[in-house]
């Protein structure tokens, strides 16, 4: 059999003697049943996996560009140990940002920086526009110690205010509403509201909460988004939920009716049908959200747990 030597590629046989291919630069692999070596199919492979190569390689970003500050700040470890919702929020603002991403280092300043801002609030409004800038702001920083960039143009760009007549995204609940939610959930999503509505947590932060950061009377809390330490007294009322919420093998403190953890997308799929049917009997209001349960203007102490 003719050895066949494609450019780029390696083909070889394992160790169990089986036929592959693959594609050097990038890992990918042929099938090699499909698309037998020296055949037609197995050539369009070729070309195929070459014409993606170079597709990526024209987008990454050049060197002394914004896309390769941005780049540079996504491999960061920083960046990494983001809570995953940051993460995604910071990739959107990247993508906001890709028009410009050939923008060269030596033309960044301040004005530039806030000319994005303005162009951000008016295409996607003013909150997305505050992360981008909190985004360069991140990217600024990060690269400031490496060298790629002398200064942290988006520090003293001034963040857009909310509109007056603009309502929040995530009104807190009235008592009443409080009132009325609790009594009707079931024992596995009453325990979850309650210890949202108690602890002021970010729904994402308090459904990762372990047992082991229960202590006596007092929860310890790590805020995702500041990696902040907060203790938060157990009240009467998160009490109560919690004693009548029956036990379950997972490690977190709450559970799905299976006591299984919870994933965010799965309490959010259970707590909206269980709010629809609320809003359709008019009970409540439309418009509760999860985010909406911290208590007004509650503050926990932030220190370190007793050893």
């Amino acid at each position: 059999m003719t050895q066949v030597r494609v450019k780029g590629f390696k083909i070889f046989k394992d160790r169990h003697g089986k036929l592959r291919c693959y594609h050097r630069a990038t890992g990918h692999k042929i099938d090699i049943e499909k698309s037998p070596v020296g055949s037609a199919e197995f050539f369009a492979e070729c070309e195929t996996i070459r014409a993606i190569a170079e597709g990526q390689k024209a987008k990454a970003p050049k060197a002394g560009t914004l896309g390769a500050l941005i780049q540079t700040y996504f491999e960061t470890e920083h960046f990494q140990n983001l809570a995953e919702a940051t993460r995604r929020d910071y990739r959107k603002c990247a993508d906001f940002l890709e028009p410009i991403k050939g923008t060269s280092i030596h033309v960044i300043d301040t004005p530039l920086v806030s000319g994005i801002h303005d162009k951000a609030a008016k295409k996607i409004g003013w909150r997305r526009a505050n992360m981008v800038r909190t985004l360069l702001s991140e990217v600024f920083r990060y690269n400031i110690h490496k060298g790629l960039i002398t200064a942290n143009y988006a520090k003293d760009v001034i963040p857009k205010r909310r509109p007056r007549d603009q309502a929040y995204a995530n009104r807190p609940w009235s008592i009443e509403e409080r009132d009325i939610v609790l009594p009707p959930a079931k024992p596995h999503v009453r325990v979850a509201l309650a210890l949202m509505m108690n602890t002021g947590l970010d729904p994402t932060d308090a459904l990762k909460l372990r047992k082991d950061q229960i202590d006596e009377d007092t929860i310890w809390g790590v805020r995702g988004k500041t990696g902040e330490e907060v203790a938060i007294p157990i009240s009467p009322t998160l009490q109560a939920a919690l004693d009548l919420f029956p036990d379950h093998e997972a490690e977190t403190i709450l559970a799905s009716s299976r006591g299984e953890a919870w994933t965010y997308n799965g309490f959010s799929t259970v707590w909206h049908r269980f709010k629809i049917k609320l809003e359709e009997e008019g009970l409540i209001a439309p418009g509760l959200t999860l985010k909406g349960l911290a208590p007004h203007g509650s503050h926990h102490t932030s220190r370190s747990r007793p050893r």
